[in-house]
């Protein structure tokens, strides 16, 4: 159902991503807001900023959480990989079970934070098959598809391009363009990653190239959505610039800053 505000006052809208754990600030995120969106990465695997905060220490502890950090950062994916596989070795619960029982606590926080009406996509850490269980009835969940908020048409799309890191949603290019491809002309597009664009892509602190999409990238030139609102990259070395006449906007850490991004029109 779309959100319409009555009478002729403005539509305003929040916009959040990479919640990351941050039920305590989501639950006031819908404040003043006629929607709020949410593009995803609710999850917290591991909080570089805070190497205390996660479901990696929590297992394993802090130290264990410092060198998987190291390792990360340096690129070494390969040892990331082996010292996990040691790790993961040396627990009573298989791997997948952990996760879960770890992932089904979480997300029973973040849904029930979750103001209505709430529209969500998956970020690329996310488990789309335990959302619906979650997702009360205030909340939709978009992947490929479109939705109408004040008049204004909103197109969805979820999770990341495959990477070396190997985060839960990752899907291939092409299954991410046909998705782009399926929302047509909207006048406000909403992805997890970013756009196929150096500044965009680039994380500050943990020194690399994050993955963003080219096929994302074409769209946003063939349609010219008003906006193209993304996440993913938490301390990008640019937050906003156009391409052609489209405002991209990347809507911020939100486990980070607290602080929802606003669109109103």
């Amino acid at each position: 159902m779309a959100a319409t505000p009555s009478g002729n006052r403005k539509t305003r809208v929040h916009v959040v991503s990479d919640v990351h754990g941050n039920a305590r600030d989501l639950a006031g995120a819908g404040d003043g807001a006629d929607a709020l969106i949410c593009l995803g990465d609710l999850v917290l695997f591991l909080d570089y900023a805070d190497h205390s905060r996660g479901i990696f220490p929590d297992l394993f502890g802090v130290e264990n959480a410092d060198r998987l950090v190291e390792l990360r950062t340096a690129r070494r994916f390969e040892e990331a990989r082996e010292l996990g596989a040691r790790l993961w070795g040396g627990i009573d619960m298989d791997r997948a079970t952990a996760i879960e029982k770890a992932v089904r606590k979480q997300y029973a926080e973040m849904f029930a934070a979750f103001p209505t009406p709430t529209y969500a996509t998956y970020g690329n850490v996310d488990i789309p098959p335990l959302w619906p269980e979650y997702a009360g009835p205030g909340t939709t969940i978009l992947d490929g598809e479109r939705v109408e908020i004040g008049g204004r048409v909103f197109g969805f799309v979820g999770g990341g391009l495959r990477t070396a890191m190997r985060t839960p949603y990752e899907i291939s290019d092409e299954e991410y363009a046909a998705k782009i491809e399926a929302l047509g002309e909207v006048d406000v597009l909403c992805t997890h990653i970013p756009p196929e664009v150096p500044e965009l892509v680039y994380d500050t602190v943990a020194r690399r190239f994050e993955r963003g999409s080219l096929a994302l990238l074409d769209a946003i030139r063939r349609t010219r959505p008003r906006y193209s609102l993304f996440g993913h990259v938490h301390q990008p070395l640019v937050k906003r610039m156009r391409i052609g006449a489209t405002e991209c906007v990347n809507v911020g850490h939100f486990a980070g800053t607290g602080r929802p991004w606003a669109l109103e029109w």
